[in-house]
């Protein structure tokens, strides 16, 4: 515990009672956040911020240590990680290993936790209500973790699974690839994530116990000064005080400082190189990277903000408009990569095309010019303003969010240094103008202070033809050589390119923030029907609940021609994608004033949205409707987005295997879907004139069903709708073309399988979709039932299947929802082959499962039908939220706003023994009335065949499994068309209530 002469930092005063100190300044907090906040600090030194919210559903807290991965010693890398996984399982006080787990899931709850490179952050929700008692639990983490020796070799397993599920992944390998190409003095070029390699097999050849050696670490590191705390509940601000002090006070406080590495993780060595590697998929990137000054001490400016406005900006004059001109790139990102303690990186990401590809080097050099010109042009005031502005205006209105990523967020942001008043505002808002400093930032893009990644499968581009070397921990292949002389010399006498020149004033900044308000104390529960013509409908709803001057408009264009083939599926798509890409660079800037739109495509046709503050959407809307009837292809931006829709459908089968197993389970159950291989077979041989014939067609005859929610009278809102009428023109649907797709409906004592290889030859992982389609959707009772089997199921699941049975990192069961049919899934991805698999899920349901509900007490059930109700009757957290519940009532066609209700009452209603007759009689697989399907996505790397471990003494030797077999009775799906139509189809989604119900007209 800390001494008793406790030195406390500036703001801080010693409380009367003697238990902790008081921060006393005001906490600077949004004008739109009525929370409560209080700031103490422990007698240990660990700083608490304490929050109160009365209208919270879900009390939250998380807890951030600051030390990561970069803390690995260097013969146990991932060790930091493997105590984040170890540390959930068990304390002094509840040594269970699933206690605290399964607490959260009888109270509405949820845990996660993640370790960063210097950071580990752990965090829950939990029913309001239950705060106290999570609380208790999760404080004892740090306290008096048990590190148990039974879990331990579990626990180091699932590591291994979580390290395996993204060998295959692009982003996890760039990242270790950069990090294996750091100094390698310097913790930065360490492995994080840990494998059994890392933290068994090397360790073990040592003689090294790595459950000492994370007790240690845990010793060592895990000290109340270096941790931050946020507790968030209803309970008055003198409560949660009560609670910190009572059960975190005992942390141990070893004052000691955050572990930090005072040597660069780039040094000359590392630098003006670039790197050629060859990606899984096939994606072409150029990404070039400066070491650069740690941006946290830089808060009240924010420096690198006016760097990234500049080099990220879209629009005319910028470095992608210029690149796109030349037909050199698709899309452009930058920005400030936080490394560690004292380094960071920043970072220009080019998505290339095949020319780009070919002119990289050029590409580069318009990177560096425009660097040049912004130091040539200083720091502009008018650009200064106008981010400063945008990020007033952003805080200003700040919605609220989910409890536990809030806490968890600003449990991290505590980390960084602010000052604590400004804790709350400092990751937003600018104070005051430093062009000195921003200079600064800009003068570390040097000439010869960067290194490049060159990521493309293409080898002809690559030095000698061939990727010369693969790193350790993924299998990266890749070549380094150094930065060629000629492109250096060019770098030494820029010349500036006359069509780059700063970002021009932003024309969407809003200047109208008045919300009206009339407070009430019964919202409405539904949108109004405020246009109801064969043509169009509108529903709109005036916010009247969060008060901000923001808008959401979502409009379905529903058309029967857009789905109709794979070929016509193909030609919507890429009109859409010409779309959008012709207007970057007019929506660019209402992005960044925080108005956006976007278009995508579905089977009912396209949805059109525009979302963010009111003062302007109409300005954008009307932009975008006229663009889109009057859109001229361009050839060549045809050629290439063509290129990338190629690439996109050619990708696909190189996601994760679970990935896939959903994909053909939602093949198999809808009444329509084209696969990627028949979308790609038509996407070939189209050209720039088809689309330009065709989309005319597409827009020609629509149904038009629009929502507009927000800061916007119904006058405004029917506005809206006017201009896509007015502007696309179309002709009316006939009534049985609004119909919407159905769903295919299991036979009873259905068993099938559908079995595909992996696509990818070199992922070892399976996947794997069971489901147990349950009866018609429209069913209050079936969709009840099914959503408290999921509910009752998922933590024994996840328990046995993941944490005991260590089947893989990923386990998931939850409620499959389709159009016309619900059901129970589970998904799991594996080194275990899925016939495996399968067998362990029925095993678990017909003999965990079974056992679980027979012998479950009538409080227990209670509890947890009640955790299902109160999640589900959780208040929306903000705008958003509630518009996508309208929307997702309007796009199912059902129209059934009443839905949550309804369905709590009839959970209500539910007792325990019907849930026992519905486990019998539709969940079991040997129910006679059990429909299951599921989806085998098998590896094509055979999985090695575990030899079970020498028994302990005393023990009996372990059995070798006998392999699994499937079901008897089960049929193997061979030809898919044939097995969909002798399906049944499910009724087509209609209005629950005539819709004028709900209308004012």
């Amino acid at each position: 515990m800390a001494a008793a002469t406790q030195v406390l930092p500036d703001g801080y005063v010693p409380n009367e009672k003697g238990t902790h100190a008081d921060f006393i300044k005001p906490i600077e907090q949004s004008l739109n956040d009525d929370r409560h906040y209080r700031l103490i600090r422990l007698k240990n030194d660990l700083e608490v911020m304490l929050i109160q919210d009365p209208t919270v559903d879900k009390s939250a807290a998380a807890l951030d240590v600051h030390v990561g991965h970069l803390s690995d010693p260097k013969n146990l890398q991932g060790l930091a990680h493997f105590l984040e996984h170890l540390l959930f399982m068990g304390t002094a006080k509840y040594p269970k290993e699933n206690e605290y787990s399964e607490f959260l899931a009888q109270h509405s709850g949820m845990s996660n936790a993640f370790t960063g490179l210097d950071n580990t952050n752990y965090y829950f929700e939990v029913g309001h209500a239950h705060l106290q008692g999570a609380l208790d639990r999760f404080s004892q983490f740090f306290i008096s973790p048990a590190f148990s020796e039974n879990c331990k070799d579990r626990e180091l397993r699932a590591v291994d699974s979580e390290h395996k599920k993204n060998l295959q992944s692009d982003s996890w390998r760039l990242f270790q690839l950069e990090k294996n190409l750091s100094s390698p003095d310097h913790p930065y070029h360490q492995f994080g994530t840990g494998n059994l390699e890392t933290l068994e097999e090397a360790p073990g050849r040592e003689g090294i116990d790595v459950r000492d050696e994370l007790i240690k670490f845990h010793s060592k590191y895990y000290s109340a000064n270096i941790m931050k705390l946020v507790i968030l509940g209803r309970e008055p601000l003198d409560q949660l005080t009560q609670w910190a002090i009572e059960m975190f006070s005992d942390i141990r406080n070893l004052g000691i400082q955050p572990p930090a590495n005072t040597n660069p993780p780039w040094t000359a060595k590392e630098l003006l190189k670039t790197t050629y590697v060859k990606p899984v998929k096939d994606v072409r990137s150029l990404e070039i990277k400066f070491p650069f000054p740690d941006q946290y001490p830089y808060y009240t400016i924010h420096p690198a903000r006016y760097i990234t406005h500049a080099i990220g900006h879209e629009g005319s004059g910028s470095i992608l408009s210029l690149l796109k001109k030349k037909g050199w790139a698709n899309n452009l990102a930058a920005g400030t990569s936080h490394g560690g303690i004292g380094f960071e990186f920043y970072k220009i990401t080019v998505d290339l095309t095949k020319e780009g590809l070919a002119h990289y080097e050029d590409v580069t050099l318009i990177i560096f010019q425009y660097i040049e010109m912004l130091r040539r042009e200083g720091v502009r005031p008018y650009i200064w303003d106008e981010i400063t502005s945008l990020a007033a205006t952003s805080f200003r209105f700040k919605e609220k969010s989910p409890a536990s990523g809030y806490v968890s967020r600003l449990a991290g942001v505590m980390q960084r240094g602010y000052a604590p008043e400004w804790v709350l505002s400092g990751s937003y808002l600018i104070r005051g103008s430093d062009p000195k400093t921003v200079m600064e930032g800009l003068n570390a893009l040097r000439i010869d202070t960067w290194k490049s990644h060159l990521v493309t499968q293409d080898i002809s581009v690559v030095p000698g033809g061939a990727f010369t070397q693969t790193e350790k921990w993924y299998g990266t292949e890749y070549h380094v050589e150094n930065v060629s002389p000629g492109l250096l010399e060019k770098l030494r006498n820029l010349e500036l390119d006359p069509a780059l020149h700063l970002p021009g004033p932003n024309a969407f900044i809003p200047e109208n923030f008045e919300t009206n308000k009339v407070p009430t104390e019964t919202p409405l529960t539904n949108p109004i029907l405020i246009k109801h013509t064969p043509q169009t409908r509108i529903w709109h709803k005036k916010d009247d609940v969060f008060w901000v001057p923001k808008v959401n408009m979502y409009f379905q264009l529903k058309s029967p021609l857009s789905y109709s083939s794979p070929s016509n599926n193909v030609k919507t798509q890429l009109y859409v994608s010409l779309l959008k890409d012709a207007l970057t660079e007019y929506s660019y800037d209402a992005d960044l004033a925080g108005l956006s739109y976007s278009l995508d495509t579905t089977v009912e046709g396209m949805i059109l949205s525009v979302e963010g503050y009111n003062d302007k959407a109409h300005v954008l809307l009307q932009k975008v409707v006229e663009k889109m009837k009057t859109l001229e292809i361009d050839p060549e931006r045809f050629h290439l987005i063509q290129d990338q829709m190629d690439r996109m459908y050619k990708n696909f089968k190189l996601e994760a295997p679970h990935q896939h197993a959903m994909y053909y389970m939602s093949y198999l159950t809808q009444e329509k879907l084209w696969t990627q291989e028949e979308k790609l077979a038509e996407l070939k041989d189209l050209t720039p004139a088809d689309i330009q014939a065709f989309y005319p067609a597409l827009l020609a005859r629509l149904h038009i069903e629009g929502l507009v929610h927000g800061n916007m009278a119904a006058a405004d809102a029917l506005k809206a709708g006017t201009i896509i009428e007015e502007g696309l023109a179309p002709k009316s649907l006939v009534p049985s073309e609004l119909l919407s797709q159905r769903s295919h409906l299991l036979p009873e004592n259905c068993k099938a399988v559908y079995k595909r290889d992996v696509p990818d030859p070199n992922n070892v992982n399976s996947g794997l979709e069971y489901y147990l389609q349950i009866e018609n959707a429209a069913s209050k009772v079936s969709r009840a039932r099914i959503q408290i089997m999921a509910q009752i199921i998922n933590e024994p699941c996840f328990n046995q299947l993941r944490t005991k049975e260590q089947l893989g990192y990923l386990v998931f069961s939850g409620v499959r929802k389709q159009t016309g049919a619900t059901g129970l899934r589970f998904i799991l991805q594996s080194e275990r082959d899925p016939v495996h698999l399968e067998s362990r899920v029925e095993s678990f349901l017909e003999t965990r499962m079974k056992t679980y509900l027979e012998e479950m007490k009538p409080e227990e059930y209670e509890k947890q039908v009640n955790s299902l109700i109160q999640r589900k009757l959780e208040k929306d957290k903000n705008l958003r939220t509630e518009t996508y519940r309208y929307w997702g009532q309007i796009v199912s066609g059902y129209y059934d706003f009443d839905e949550l209700q309804d369905e709590v009452e009839e959970m209500r209603r539910t007792t325990l023994e019907m849930m026992r007759e519905f486990f019998q009689t539709s969940i079991l697989p040997s129910a006679r009335k059990a429909k299951k399907l599921s989806v085998h996505i098998q590896s094509q790397k055979v999985p090695a065949i575990a030899t079970p471990p020498a028994p302990k003494e005393g023990e009996a030797p372990v059995q070798k499994q006998e392999p699994a077999k499937l079901r008897e009775g089960t049929i193997m799906v061979d030809d898919v068309v044939g097995f969909k139509a002798g399906l049944e189809l499910s009724r087509a989604p209609y209005p629950v209530v005539d819709l004028l119900r709900y209308s004012k007209l």
